[in-house]
Parts: C-alpha cells; sequence; structure tokens
C-alpha cells in the first residue's frame, strides 16, 4: 500500500511548482495601486520558457497592464523591459500576455497597472523550474530520419561526383580511375558525415543528460511514529543530499516562517479521506521536523509539508506513513492541549467511499462533509455553504472563486476571526492523489514568498552577493526565536501581528458585508473528483468543515 501510494505522489509530483501537487496554476487575488485584480499564471514546463498571464480587473477605467519578470538573484537592476498585456476582445477587464522565463530560480512576476485613477504594481512569486523533459511526436521523429538519410545519400552523390565525374573533360568517357575516385571520394565523404552525425549524436546526448541532472527535482522525505511520554510523535525527516543545482535557493538551511509557522504539515488518510490534521511541526535541525499527532484513527495516511525559503522558493515535500491504532493508555490520557502548536487542528469527516467501520477519536471535530450549495453544521453548531456556481457545475481549466458563506447558530451572518493571519485556509485534494494544494483568500501562493520578494527587489537592489548571506546557524537560530516569541504571545496579539501587511477590511470593520464570507480563487486543473478541507476561525475556535465537489472535463 505505501508503494502505491508513493508511485501516485511521484504522478502528480511531475507538476509541482509554487509547492503545490499536480496543480501548476498560481493565482493572485489582490489591489495593485487602486485597482482590484486577479491574476493567473500557467507557468512552463520547461526553462527557457514562456507562461501564460491572465490579469483580471474590475475596474472599467484600466487603460494598459504590463508584465515582467524578476530574480531574486539578479535584483531590481536585472529587470528586463516590460511586456504589454493585451485586452481579450469581448471580454471586458481581461487582459492576457505571454513572459518569458529564461533562468531557474525563484522569480516574481510584476504586474503594473495604469488609469484613470493612477498606477499600481502587485509581485507574484513564481518558481521557474523545469519539471519535464519534451518528447518528439513519432511521425515526426521518423520524417526526419527520412529527410536525415536523403541528405545523406545526397551529399555523399555529390562528393563522389565532385571527386570523379568532375574532373571529366566534355565528350570523353569515364575512365576506370575516374570511376575509382568517385567510390573513394563518396566513401570518404560518407565517412565525414558519419562522425560529424556521430559527433552531433554525442553533443545531443550530453545536453540531453545535462537537462535530466539539472531538472527539478522534489526533495523526499521519511515519516515516522513513536510513542513518547504516552504521546504519538512524527518525525519528518528530509533527505538533504547535496543538490545539482540552485543549492542555496532550495536550501533548507534558510528557511522562513509562513503565516507565522517554519512549516506546514497536513495529514489526509489515504482512500477514504476522512480523515484531516493541520499541524506545524517544530524544526530539529535543517533536515528533522518533529510534532505530536492526536490519536488519529489508524491507517495510511498522505503526508504533505509546506515550506518557504528567504530566496522566496517556496515548495511541497511529500510522504506517506502508516499510523498504527494507538494504545488505550494513550487514548485515555489525550486533551487537546497535548499538541505541540495551539493552532494545530484535526477531525473526521464522511469517508468518499460506503464504509461501514466506525471511526472515532478522543478529541477533535466531527462534521458531514457536504456537497455545493449544501449548508453543512460546525462544530460550534454555526453553518457554512460553497456556494454553487451560476452554471450549476464545475469545469476544469476554468478560473472560479470557491465562495464560502459562515452563518451563526440563529442562520445569521457569522463575525469570522482571523486564522493564521487569513480570512481562512483551505486544502484542495484530487481522489486519486494526484492534486494537493494549500489556498488562502489572496490565492495558491506563499505570502512568505512575497513578503521575501519584495524587500529583495526595492528598488536599487542589484545581483546577489552570496558571501554576503548569513551562516546558516545564526539564520535557522534568530528565525527560531522570532517563531518562539510569535507563539509565546497571547492569541490577539499574535493575529494581530500575523496580519500586518495583509488588505482584509471585513475583519476591520463589524458591519462589513464580507465579514462571514471566504473566497478562495482557484482553477481546478483536471476532471475528476475533488474533496475540499476548509477552516476558519470564530469566537477563538478553529473551524473545520469539508466539501466534495464533481468536476468536469
Amino acid at each position: 500500500m505505501k508503494k502505491l501510494l508513493l508511485s501516485l505522489l511521484l504522478v502528480g509530483l511531475t507538476g509541482l511548482l509554487q509547492g503545490h501537487i499536480g496543480s501548476p496554476g498560481i493565482t493572485l487575488e489582490g489591489e495593485a495601486g487602486p485597482y482590484a485584480l486577479t491574476v493567473v499564471v500557467n507557468s512552463p514546463d520547461v526553462i527557457p520558457g514562456t507562461a501564460r498571464v491572465d490579469v483580471y480587473v474590475t475596474d472599467n477605467t484600466v487603460q494598459e497592464v504590463k508584465l515582467s519578470c524578476l530574480y531574486w538573484f539578479a535584483g531590481a537592476e536585472g529587470t528586463p523591459r516590460a511586456d504589454v498585456a493585451l485586452p481579450v476582445p469581448g471580454e471586458t477587464g481581461h487582459f492576457t500576455g505571454e513572459i518569458w522565463l529564461m533562468n531557474p530560480g525563484s522569480a516574481s512576476l510584476k504586474i503594473e497597472v495604469k488609469g484613470e485613477r493612477g498606477a499600481g504594481e502587485i509581485l507574484l512569486p513564481v518558481m521557474a523550474v523545469s519539471t519535464a523533459q519534451k518528447t518528439m511526436e513519432a511521425s515526426l521523429g521518423w520524417t526526419l530520419v527520412g529527410l536525415g538519410l536523403f541528405l545523406v545519400i545526397l551529399m555523399v552523390t555529390i562528393i563522389g561526383l565532385s571527386s570523379g565525374d568532375s574532373l571529366v573533360e566534355p565528350g570523353k568517357s569515364t575512365s576506370t580511375k575516374t570511376k575509382r575516385r568517385r567510390w573513394i571520394g563518396a566513401a570518404v565523404g560518407f565517412a565525414l558525415l558519419s562522425l560529424i552525425l556521430w559527433g552531433g549524436n554525442q553533443w545531443w546526448n550530453s545536453w540531453a543528460t545535462d537537462y535530466q541532472r539539472y531538472m527539478y527535482k522534489p526533495f523526499s522525505a521519511t515519516s515516522s511514529i513513536r510513542v513518547e511520554d504516552q504521546k504519538q510523535v512524527l518525525k519528518f525527516e528530509v533527505d538533504s543530499v547535496k543538490l545539482e543545482q540552485l543549492y542555496l535557493t532550495r536550501s533548507l538551511n534558510y528557511l522562513i516562517p509562513d503565516h507565522g509557522k517554519i512549516m506546514h504539515m497536513f495529514l489526509v488518510r489515504a482512500g477514504e479521506l476522512d480523515v484531516f490534521a493541520h499541524l506545524h511541526p517544530q524544526r530539529l535541525d535543517s533536515a528533522h521536523f518533529e510534532t505530536i499527532i492526536p490519536p488519529l484513527p489508524p491507517g495510511d495516511y498522505h503526508v504533505f509539508t509546506d515550506i518557504s525559503r528567504l530566496s522566496g522558493f517556496s515548495e511541497t515535500i511529500a510522504d506517506t506513513v502508516t499510523i498504527p491504532e494507538p494504545a488505550p493508555a494513550l487514548t485515555n490520557n489525550w486533551n487537546d492541549s497535548l499538541l505541540m502548536d495551539t493552532d494545530d487542528t484535526y477531525y473526521i469527516t464522511d469517508p468518499v467511499t460506503s464504509s461501514s467501520e466506525e471511526v472515532l477519536m478522543p478529541g477533535g471535530d466531527i462534521v458531514v462533509c457536504g456537497s455545493p450549495g449544501q449548508k453543512i453544521m460546525l462544530a460550534d453548531s454555526s453553518f457554512v455553504t460553497l456556494e454553487q456556481t451560476e452554471e450549476g457545475k464545475f469545469a476544469a481549466g476554468q478560473l472560479y472563486h470557491l465562495t464560502l458563506a459562515v452563518q451563526d447558530e440563529n442562520g445569521d451572518p457569522a463575525k469570522l476571526d482571523p486564522y493564521l493571519g487569513m480570512m481562512g485556509h483551505a486544502v484542495v485534494f484530487k481522489e486519486d492523489g494526484s492534486v494537493y494544494i494549500h489556498l488562502h483568500p489572496v490565492g495558491s501562493y506563499s505570502m512568505a514568498s512575497q513578503e521575501t520578494m519584495q524587500s529583495r527587489l526595492a528598488s536599487g537592489s542589484g545581483r546577489i552577493d552570496w558571501s554576503e548571506l548569513p551562516q546558516p546557524a545564526v539564520f535557522r537560530d534568530s528565525i527560531d526565536r522570532t517563531i518562539a516569541t510569535l507563539n509565546a504571545l497571547p492569541a490577539h496579539e499574535r493575529d494581530s501581528a500575523l496580519l500586518v501587511g495583509m488588505d482584509h477590511p471585513s475583519l476591520d470593520d463589524p458591519n462589513h458585508p464580507d465579514h462571514s464570507i471566504v473566497r478562495f480563487p482557484y482553477t481546478f486543473p483536471t476532471e475528476g473528483s475533488y474533496r475540499i478541507y476548509v477552516q476558519m476561525k470564530r469566537n477563538g475556535r478553529i473551524l473545520n468543515g469539508a466539501f466534495d465537489v464533481e468536476v468536469e472535463g
């Protein structure tokens, strides 16, 4: 079973970008100066390559949208000239363009908007990596082989004739010596052409080998569980072998917190998808992390961990783990205060298949899994609804705003609290395990990556001097102390600190019409069955829900 789960994960990893699996598109919901906009980026799977960018603005006075790519290592001074995104005919407020990603590494797309109300800009982090190797269609390959053979025969014939028959004077017959020179010339020409072809093949293979060597390869990890002091401890060990490329850009020594956490870990019970946990492990060293897990039902679990770095490079590290049946003493002694982080949460919902197995836990929420348009009850007796689309269905490749409407016990719009600096969090998971993505109301990118990019690309910044990076041990200790200080704050102060730089008007104004609404911009990559795990916070309590969505092709 573990091998099967790993194989499914590896299939999904071919589409990994921006710290997610099987969902290569990147979405941003934000503001460029006075203009609200949504940006969807479809990155190439080969670098150099072009990314398609779609920008949707709600202000009809926007006159121009420009796109440019900035690299973390190059700084603002290395920014190329911006390209103009063209308006899409018949679609007001929709601009589209293509932008070249020339080098692998941590990059950022700058979107500049100009209109009657002035100008503004916003950055969207983009991980520029090669995740695939293009193959030639068989029909095209055989066509080129045929043309190549024709050219070889033609060249051999020309060389043979030029070394023999071309030397015969007009009107004279071809002598035996001339014929011999023709064949010798043809043989020599064939040998030279064969040598050139062999050399070209060697050159091509060397480039192909180097390309495969430097292709993006996700980190592998090993998850294990032990019992210590009547608690289950999950240890997550990242294989920190030397990287062939981007070894500083992707170094585990330079992790930075995202939403105040050095790592976000998600556990999903494989097969039934009925158990979900959102945990925040502590770092032991650059490659080892630990967290206490509650007495979850036994079984095989998908493990997804999201990390971000000083370079702005974010990614997901995936693994599987088998959780054994918890001992009665462990279950009897459990209470949620034993969790390692106060923002950790877990719950049970309906299995995706019919099952007579009764799944119980000594803690956590138990919620019914709903469907679009259906109201489900949360653990505090409030309600949440995933709004149905106008078409009454979801389709792959189309941008949606997955909208959650939360009501209190009386059916009135509920007042939500921030959870980890956001109005809500969501995980979209495809039932076959090929798609996993962690969403926020601002999109599918890492906020930490955006912040470090903004700092790095400040006006006047030049090419990075790698020698000026802080020492790994010093940097790790500084980050760990910052996280420890943040976690020690009272909940309201910690929330206020995490909200710095965030734009959540509904949290500032209790009468705001959206104080009970959470929206997640997202494009389903493929058709199939998906489960969406959602998390909000109300009256200081983390609330969990789940919805099943069928996506058509």
